[in-house]
Order: C-alpha cells, then sequence, then structure tokens
C-alpha cells in the first residue's frame, strides 16, 4: 500500500490528510486502505489531536473508481469491496480525534460521503455535491443524505444525480462555511488548532458522545452524557482547565 495516495503530515497536535490520486482523486482500494490506515493510526498517536481532510488540485474527490468495480464472478470480492467502502466511512467518524473536511472542489458519490463522515465541514466557493450514482446504473447514499437533507432533497438527489453548491449546503446549515478557495484550508487550520488547544480527554469524549447520541432517544441520550462528565470530573485535565482559568494562564494538559 503507497502512502503517497493519501499523504499525512504532522504539526503542532494537527494532522493534514491530503486525497492525492490525480486528476480528480477518484477512491480506489488503495486509497481506502490507506485512510482507514491514516485514521486508525490517529486515535493512537498523542501527538495527534485533530485531523485535517483535504485534496491536492481543483476536484476535492469525484467519487469511486469505476475502473475497479468488484467483479461478479470472483467469489467473495463484492463482499470484501462493500466492506472497504462501508469502513472507509466509519474509520474516519469512529476516529477518536475530531476530523475537520475541507472540501476545495467538487465532491461526487463517495466523495460526498467522506466529507458526510468528518465532524466538521467547510468548503470552497466552488465546490458541488452531488451522489451521481444513479447516472451510472447503480443507488447509493441514502442513509448518509438522510443526515444532512431533508426527505425531499434526499430522494430528489438520490433519484436524478442533482448537484448542490457549497453555497446551497451552507444556506441549508449542512457545511460550517462556503470559502474562497485560498480562504479554505487556513480556516480549517484554526479551528483545528483551537480545537488541539483543549483537553484531549474532553475532546475524546466529546465525540464520542456526539456519535453515540446520534443513535439514542434525548432521554437516555442526556444520561448517558452526563456519565462521562462526571468521570471528566475527576482528571487531573479538568482539573487544570479550572485551574488556569482562575489563574487567567494558559492551560497545559497532559491526557489524563
Amino acid at each position: 500500500m503507497s502512502s503517497d495516495v493519501v499523504t499525512l503530515e504532522v504539526s503542532d497536535h494537527v494532522a493534514v490528510a491530503t486525497l492525492n490520486r490525480p486528476p480528480v482523486n477518484a477512491l480506489n482500494w488503495e486509497m481506502r486502505e490507506r485512510l482507514i490506515a491514516i485514521f486508525d493510526e490517529a486515535t493512537d498517536r498523542e501527538d495527534i489531536r485533530v485531523v485535517v481532510l483535504t485534496a491536492q488540485g481543483r476536484v476535492f474527490c469525484a467519487g469511486a473508481d469505476l475502473k475497479q468495480r468488484p467483479d461478479p464472478n470472483r467469489h467473495g470480492q463484492s463482499w470484501w469491496h462493500n466492506r472497504l467502502t462501508r469502513e472507509t466511512g466509519n474509520a474516519i467518524k469512529e476516529c477518536a480525534k475530531p476530523v475537520i473536511a475541507a472540501v476545495n472542489g467538487p465532491a461526487l458519490g463517495a466523495g460526498f460521503g467522506l466529507m458526510a463522515a468528518c465532524d466538521i465541514m467547510l468548503a470552497a466557493e466552488e465546490a458541488v455535491f452531488g451522489m451521481p450514482e444513479i447516472d451510472v446504473g447503480l443507488a447509493g447514499g441514502a442513509a448518509m443524505l438522510r443526515e444532512l437533507v431533508g426527505r425531499s432533497r434526499q430522494r430528489r438527489m438520490m433519484y436524478t444525480g442533482m448537484k448542490l453548491t457549497a453555497a446551497e449546503l451552507y444556506r441549508l446549515g449542512v457545511i460550517e462555511a462556503c470559502l474562497p478557495r485560498e480562504d479554505l484550508l487556513p480556516q480549517a487550520m484554526r479551528i483545528a488548532q483551537e480545537i488541539a488547544g483543549k483537553s484531549p480527554l474532553g475532546i475524546k469524549y466529546a465525540k464520542l458522545s456526539c456519535n453515540m447520541v446520534e443513535l439514542m432517544p434525548q432521554k437516555d441520550a442526556y444520561r448517558f452524557e452526563q456519565n462521562f462528565t462526571f468521570e471528566l470530573s475527576k482528571t487531573e485535565d479538568a482539573l487544570e482547565a479550572r485551574r488556569a482559568q482562575l489563574e487567567k494562564r494558559k492551560p497545559v494538559f497532559k491526557g489524563r
């Protein structure tokens, strides 16, 4: 597995994962395996507190590589392909560190899915989003779209391949910001650096809470979160955060 198809750079507790398969960063099996490895690695690395996901070139990701479809005549390959496809997004969502999408251009199909798996989403003004599977005789993305857009828009996108601009996603409240391309990565890095300055344990449990409460009724979710709040209140980092506020200084977190 080559590390060149998705590069990883780490500085000041912020990792930048960059899709790097020109010209359109179409996702093939090698890229998927590399993405899974990167986000699993980020979970375990203490020097990484947040990850920014972006891409080289003018296209974020044009979707899955249609030249690399599973062969139905090869026993087991379709099951393996589908599992790999699912786990690409799951690796991002389940990463213990927050992931910020900096979408620098079109994000279609599986590329749209990569963004949707992230915690915070920003896009360049030139970016467009869609699920064009119907145009190549396929279907997919309903579960993802359900979390992002309303019922009618979800189905129209699924049935027609309709594309939405970054400005429209911002209007709908799907993405955090719609920015000029030159401002996109700097803004993503500013948010990343702000998160990296928080308690690592607090951020870890905040992300776990966000993921888990999506699956729970409101009453159960609130009770679940209170357990985390109680456990965090006993940590050294929580004590340090309170001391730093009282002493009007920047906290020094130890992750315990």
